[in-house]
């Protein structure tokens, strides 16, 4: 979740690209996705997962998704939770914080999850929105926890809605 980039390199961002826009060069009309992090809760577990930028998580791996959730009978509930890091005068800070439901049978090598809802997610917590509908206690405790010790100054310096909707 750090935003610290080896001197001389260009940071990488997505590029939007469409009619109306006149790409310029490297990083014009881009949304940085540096500032963004997946976090996996799965079985009460919260863990940072880079590979979930790219759909490519621990969990995710050798998975065949579907869009229909009766293709999934025995899986397990995982949330993918994107986590968008700011920066004020003061410092850096949790700024968006947004979660997306998976079922993954691992067993059957099979998944559900809903691709557009994991993107709509990201672009909200990259818009610094706070949604978490579905995470259940536990979850939100492991994910506060998660976030409180990879950095409790960017946790104290968050917006209270963000500390409240974890704390509820």
């Amino acid at each position: 979740m750090d935003n610290i980039q080896p001197e001389g390199k260009k940071q990488i961002a997505l590029n939007i690209v469409n009619a109306k826009s006149k790409h310029k060069g490297f990083g014009a009309g881009s949304i940085d996705l540096n500032n963004v992090s997946p976090v996996i809760i799965d079985g009460g577990e919260a863990i940072i997962d880079i590979g979930a930028m790219h759909a490519k998580s621990k969990v995710e791996k050798g998975i065949k998704f579907s869009m229909n959730r009766e293709d999934v009978p025995n899986g397990r509930q995982v949330w993918l939770v994107w986590v968008a890091v700011d920066r004020s005068p003061e410092g850096q800070f949790y700024g968006g914080i947004t979660a997306c439901e998976m079922w993954i049978d691992t067993e059957a090598r099979r998944g559900w999850k809903i691709l557009a809802d994991h993107v709509n997610k990201l672009d909200g917590a990259l818009k610094r929105k706070v949604i978490l509908e579905g995470l259940g206690d536990a979850e939100k405790a492991a994910l506060k926890a998660l976030l409180i010790s990879h950095n409790e100054d960017w946790w104290n310096a968050s917006p209270e809605a963000l500390r409240a909707a974890l704390s509820e």
